[in-house]
């Protein structure tokens, strides 16, 4: 199983960004896939940014990015996109994706199964 986020980059705050997990070796039928970061000197968040059910679609949102970001999946891609709108310089971190199988989100850190090696976002003027 691979998980290989794409699409971080510098963006200025107020700006916009759209993060990309692409997932192989797995059949994309029932999986929580979610978002993570870890902000500069912190530890890694136990808990999703954002995490969406392949079986059924449902979403979770953490309150920090409700109404910022938005999550969606394409089963046919076996991708998961995380279009991440009115960025703040506090979004600055290192975002990984996440798996893991037949698990409800919002998902947390120490339940999933698969990890990507992570995107680097930074906003910043």
């Amino acid at each position: 199983v691979q998980l290989v986020e794409s699409g971080g980059g510098l963006v200025q705050p107020g700006g916009s960004l759209r993060l990309s997990c692409a997932a192989s070796g797995l059949a994309f039928d029932d999986y929580a896939i979610g978002w993570f970061r870890q902000a500069p000197g912190k530890e890694r968040e136990g808990v999703s940014l954002s995490c969406i059910s392949t079986k059924d679609g449902s979403t979770y949102y953490a309150d920090s990015v409700k109404g910022r970001f938005t999550i969606s999946r394409d089963n046919a891609k076996n991708t998961v996109y995380l279009q991440m709108n009115s960025l703040k310089p506090e979004d600055t971190a290192v975002y990984y994706c996440a798996a893991d199988f037949g698990t409800p989100c919002p998902g947390y850190s120490y339940a999933m199964t698969y990890w990507g090696e992570g995107t680097l976002v930074t906003v910043s003027s």
